[in-house]
């Protein structure tokens, strides 16, 4: 069983490369997976290990940016290591949208999973989905506007055009890309600006089915591909075309081919690259035949 731990923290940082060498060496010596981004303005990270490994990978992460708390964290669990091996960047900003985030940010509208129900129910509220379009159509809130923008740095072209006066409910999966558009609106004059607190993920683990306002599943970067409630293992797949994710009833499509294709890239591939794609799909097969498990295969 693999622990996952998603975290981040906007918080200035000096000695970039230095920390980033230190992290490599940690998570090699602990056998740690995932990604790690690190800036100026701070980090954001998901990573997989054992549980003590993750334990004790959290407390050094602390000691090395001299913090006792993160702005979000959430834990999970998994039958198999998500993560194909680890990754530190260092990067501009941790989510790109060209905004400086000063350490001394307040949290004051961080809103709870329950109160959170409470606020999405009033009609008068514009409830704002900030992921990429994938990700929305694998799953969201009832009455969620997803803005339909590919790349997070042109986001404020979306915001910059949203009322002032209504109140404003935005979310995404842990958390983080809201703390960056929510500063921004502030920033521009909005008042009303509320978002869920740990990110969708928070939200899944600490209300139950039965009071859910969730609908779907929750898309996550790592080879789980999407969670459920309480986090548990989603049902969707990635198509090895394009690296969408696929539902069940995706794969019934006549433009889906295993290993290949799915009804959103099959007119848009070549055949060199459909080729190629049949000839990998060919070596996991015989490799499944050998016996030889894929280390990221979902099971079910």
């Amino acid at each position: 069983m693999f622990t996952i731990f998603g975290f981040y923290k906007f918080k200035k940082i000096k000695y970039l490369k230095k920390k980033k060498f230190f992290l490599q060496k940690l998570f090699t010596d602990y056998k740690i997976r995932g990604t790690l981004i690190i800036s100026k303005e701070g980090f954001n990270g998901t990573i997989s290990g054992k549980s003590k490994d993750i334990s004790l990978i959290n407390k050094k992460i602390k000691s090395l940016f001299s913090i006792t708390s993160y702005d979000a964290q959430n834990l999970s669990k998994n039958k198999f290591q998500p993560f194909h091996k680890f990754k530190v960047k260092i990067k501009k900003e941790v989510v790109p949208m060209g905004l400086s985030i000063s350490s001394k940010i307040q949290k004051i509208n961080h809103v709870d999973p329950i109160k959170w129900n409470t606020l999405i129910k009033n009609k008068h509220t514009f409830i704002l989905d900030v992921r990429k379009p994938f990700e929305y159509e694998v799953g969201s809130f009832k009455k969620a506007v997803n803005p339909k923008v590919k790349h997070f740095r042109e986001f404020p072209k979306y915001l910059n055009k949203l009322d002032k006066k209504k109140s404003i409910a935005m979310f995404c999966t842990g958390g983080i890309r809201c703390e960056k558009a929510s500063i921004y609106l502030r920033q521009k004059g909005f008042k009303n600006v509320f978002q869920l607190k740990g990110g969708v993920l928070n939200y899944l683990k600490k209300i139950n089915k039965k009071n859910s306002l969730w609908k779907g599943e929750c898309f996550v970067f790592d080879n789980r591909v999407s969670v459920k409630h309480d986090l548990a293992l989603g049902t969707h797949f990635v198509c090895s075309g394009c690296r969408n994710p696929i539902s069940f009833k995706d794969k019934k499509s006549k433009k889906y081919e295993e290993g290949v294709s799915c009804h959103r890239c099959y007119d848009t591939l070549t055949k060199t690259q459909k080729s190629r794609f049949r000839m990998r799909q060919k070596q996991i097969l015989l490799a499944k035949k050998d016996g030889r498990k894929h280390i990221f295969q979902k099971e079910f």
